[in-house]
């Protein structure tokens, strides 16, 4: 691991947004959070695989991967990251470094493929990720993107975040920490207004930021940029001319929010797009702090009258769903953000929550949760609960239906339970007003789809 990269993971550890870390002594902040990973064994959930998934959304420019060719393939578009312009992002870029580069160094490849990339695609700017092996060869990516910039005279950001460095949420924050370094504040926006704000740490999975944009549109709010989803280069690159950032739930790039707080002095809040009260909240603080910072103050009052005509329609389209899912069970398995947004947006559609898991929660996700759950909450936070365990749980009865990931849906198939996706693989988006209506709907037809009745039927031979 290079010096410099070194460095740049203490600085992350330096979080003054994090209230864990800031209460630590000045000797347990130095050691950080995390172990560094053993190359070879740091295959998915490493820091490589975080920087990636964190910046792929930025759909205008190339990504590209400097390292064996499985780097590019177990990261690529793995997650459903829309975009409502450029498909390149969705192009699987990687210098495939062989037995050769790996002796004799994969510099002059990579330069290579910077530049035939830009002769063939002309995008506005190349992302290059550093990976275990190129690391560990000791290929200088910062010195061949500099040289690169210089050459094609379009901006070469390189993202050094190998995937020993440590897991997937260190990634997050490196690759938040390339585009501090080489792409925020680097360009001038066309014109500003006094209602501009980013949105930090949202994806756009399957498309959620479409459900939030025309409420801020209603209001006369602009998105100057979003980092990263449906992301634009020069949207990010102006993007310190904001008023306002709204951190969307994940900690994953609160080192963007302090840090441009600290640099342009724009203010920042953390919310989430998921449940009526929770997105009605979001818009409030977002008006709040516009009019703090120069906007109108009938912004207030604007705000809440959409939040009054939005809720109003949004619990009339439930109430159906409503009044058959009351008292469902929810078993929530999950991470992060999710274990506490995801669970108010359930008890809003009149569930139960018999459990979620907090594994990947931060202290402050793991607070609110006990805010929303109220007397008991630490009986239903799971730390980690195996899949033995979740099949016991279902197997028993005691959930009608399952939310988690991809992973973990054949424990509830073995169960014979209902299960519904709820992580970035979904193909249903579920943020705002709408996609709560949306949520509570997709749940009412997995929980009462015929088929758990037909399966759970003894086969004859059985009976007998």
């Amino acid at each position: 691991m290079s010096v410099s990269l070194k460095a740049k993971i203490a600085e992350v550890f330096e979080e003054p947004g994090c209230d864990k870390n800031v209460a630590k002594s000045d000797k347990e902040r130095k050691k950080g959070c995390t172990k560094q990973l053993n190359p070879g064994a740091a295959a998915g959930g490493c820091a490589f695989d975080g920087a990636k998934i964190a910046l792929q959304p930025i759909a205008d420019v190339a990504h590209l991967v400097h390292g064996p060719i499985a780097c590019e393939g177990n990261s690529w578009d793995n997650r459903h990251s829309a975009s409502s312009h450029s498909q390149i992002y969705r192009t699987g870029f990687t210098t495939d470094i062989n037995e050769l580069d790996v002796i004799y160094g994969g510099e002059k490849r990579l330069f290579k493929s910077i530049r035939e990339i830009l002769e063939k695609y002309d995008p506005p700017a190349v992302f290059v990720y550093q990976t275990c092996v190129t690391a560990l060869v000791g290929d200088d990516i910062e010195a061949v993107c500099q040289r690169a910039s210089e050459k094609f005279g379009k901006p070469i950001i390189p993202v050094n975040a190998p995937g020993f460095a440590g897991p997937k949420n260190l990634g997050n924050k490196l690759g938040a920490e390339a585009l501090l370094d080489y792409v925020i504040g680097t360009m001038e926006p066309e014109f500003t207004t006094p209602y501009d704000i980013n949105i930090i740490g949202e994806y756009n999975l399957v498309g959620e930021l479409w459900q939030v944009k025309p409420l801020l549109d209603a209001l006369g709010i602009r998105i100057l940029s979003c980092i990263s989803g449906d992301g634009r280069y020069e949207e990010v690159a102006s993007a310190h001319r904001a008023k306002v950032n709204m951190m969307v739930c994940s900690k994953s790039m609160i080192n963007i929010a302090t840090k441009m707080e600290q640099r342009w002095g724009i203010p920042y809040f953390e919310g989430s797009f998921y449940g009526i009260s929770d997105m009605s909240e979001t818009l409030r603080m977002i008006a709040k702090l516009l009019v703090q910072t120069g906007a109108p103050a009938d912004l207030l009052d604007r705000t809440e009258r959409l939040i009054e005509v939005e809720e109003a329609r949004a619990w009339k389209r439930i109430a159906e769903y409503k009044q058959k899912l009351a008292g469902k069970r929810v078993l929530l398995i999950t991470g992060g953000v999710k274990s506490w947004s995801v669970v108010a947006a359930l008890q809003e559609g009149g569930m139960e929550i018999v459990g979620t898991s907090v594994k990947k929660s931060t202290k402050e996700d793991k607070e609110k949760l006990k805010d929303i759950l109220g007397d008991g909450a630490d009986a239903h936070m799971i730390d980690d609960m195996t899949p033995r365990e979740m099949y016991a749980m279902l197997r028993d009865a005691r959930a009608d239906i399952m939310l988690s990931g991809g992973r973990s849906q054949f424990v509830a198939l073995k169960a014979r339970m209902p299960w519904l996706d709820i992580n970035q693989e979904r193909h249903h988006a579920y943020a705002g007003y709408v996609g709560m209506v949306d949520l509570v709907r997709e749940i009412s037809r997995a929980i009462f789809n015929p088929v758990w009745q037909q399966v759970r039927i003894p086969a004859p031979w059985g009976e007998a």
